[in-house]
C-alpha cells in the first residue's frame, strides 16, 4: 500500500497545488503507536484536508509512483556521475547509449 507522504502529494498535485509548496502548510505523523502516518496538520490554503476514503482512491496511483521512485534512484546510482557521463558522450557516444539503455532495460519504469 501506498505510503501518506505519496497519497497526499497525489492529492494535491490533482488539485493544482504541490507537496513543496505546502509543506510549510502540512504535517504527517507517526506516533509509533501502532496507529499508523495521519494528517497532523492541514492548513492548505483552498483545499479541505483529505478524507480516509479520498486518499485510499490514490492507492493504485501511490504505488506506481512509489515503485517508480525506486527505480529512479536505481538507474541515478547506475548512471553515475553526470561529469563522467559527459566524457564518455565525448569519447564515444555509441558506448554510452548502450550502456544508458541497458541501464533502462534492466530498471523499467510503469
Amino acid at each position: 500500500m501506498a505510503g501518506l507522504y505519496t497519497k497526499v502529494k497525489l492529492y494535491l498535485e490533482a488539485n493544482s497545488k504541490t507537496f513543496e509548496a505546502e509543506a510549510n502548510n502540512l504535517e504527517l505523523c507517526n506516533e509509533s503507536d501502532g496507529n499508523g502516518d495521519y494528517i497532523k496538520i492541514w492548513n492548505v490554503s483552498g483545499l479541505a484536508k483529505p478524507n480516509d476514503e479520498q486518499l485510499a482512491s490514490y492507492n493504485t496511483a501511490g504505488n506506481t509512483e512509489e515503485a517508480n521512485n525506486v527505480i529512479r534512484r536505481t538507474r541515478r546510482v547506475a548512471y553515475g556521475d553526470i561529469g563522467d557521463q559527459l566524457d564518455e558522450i565525448y569519447k564515444d557516444i555509441d558506448a554510452w547509449k548502450t550502456r544508458i539503455e541497458s541501464i533502462k532495460d534492466a530498471n523499467p519504469k510503469d
